[in-house]
């Protein structure tokens, strides 16, 4: 057990649902510190004031806590892509969202997203498929928005959604892990304002040509 994290007091017995909730949360934190092979379910056991065999209850084994950690986690990051997608019909507004949210998933769940980004199993195909979907999902939902508003072909607005994910992306991976100056809202506006100026190029269907760098700062 771990001397800086004391165990967690003993709780009472709870509904499967919020058992099932307090292990994802008391795992995360252990993945996260000490990787995934270092890890025990001695150690998530014992955090959560429970014993073994209630851990395995809800999960056969550790691979299998840990793809629902990653399961989860890559759900909360799709979701939220396609949220933004929906908040707004604005389509400046709707690159704003997008890249605020990778940003704001990078500062406010930075240890689920190293669990997601940065595992030592990316090996694993298991959890391999599950790190590719966020960025596949992702772009297909952003590339149906583009498809729609601009006539291109499904190959071609792919990739320029691919892109526009790998601006977020690897903008707030990078932000995070290199302890940038920058505040959050300073590095979302930039990488919102750069990505936006590409996007923006491309002209929607009910739109002349030269209206479409309307609104660029």
């Amino acid at each position: 057990m771990s001397d800086t994290l004391p165990q967690r007091q003993r709780p009472g017995r709870l509904p499967r649902s919020a058992r099932r909730a307090q292990l994802l949360e008391v795992a995360l934190e252990v993945f996260v510190e000490q990787g995934y092979h270092a890890a025990s379910m001695d150690e998530i056991a014992e955090r959560a004031g429970v014993s073994k065999p209630v851990v395995y209850q809800h999960f056969p084994g550790k691979l299998d806590l840990y793809l629902a950690l990653i399961e989860t986690s890559c759900e909360t990051i799709v979701t939220g892509v396609r949220e933004a997608l929906s908040s707004t019909s604005d389509n400046r507004r709707r690159v704003g969202a997008v890249m605020d949210l990778w940003f704001a998933y990078v500062a406010d769940e930075g240890a689920a997203f190293r669990l997601v980004f940065e595992s030592d199993l990316t090996n694993d195909p298991t959890v391999r498929e599950q790190v590719d979907r966020v960025i596949n999902e992702s772009a297909a939902a952003i590339a149906e928005v583009i498809g729609e508003d601009t006539g291109l072909p499904t190959e071609a607005a792919h990739l320029l959604a691919l892109g526009l994910v790998g601006m977020g992306h690897f903008g707030a991976r990078n932000w995070l892990t290199s302890a940038s100056s920058l505040s959050k809202d300073d590095a979302t506006r930039l990488v919102g304002n750069l990505a936006w100026r590409g996007i923006g190029g491309f002209p929607r269907e009910d739109q002349p040509q030269h209206d479409t760098n309307q609104g660029e700062e």
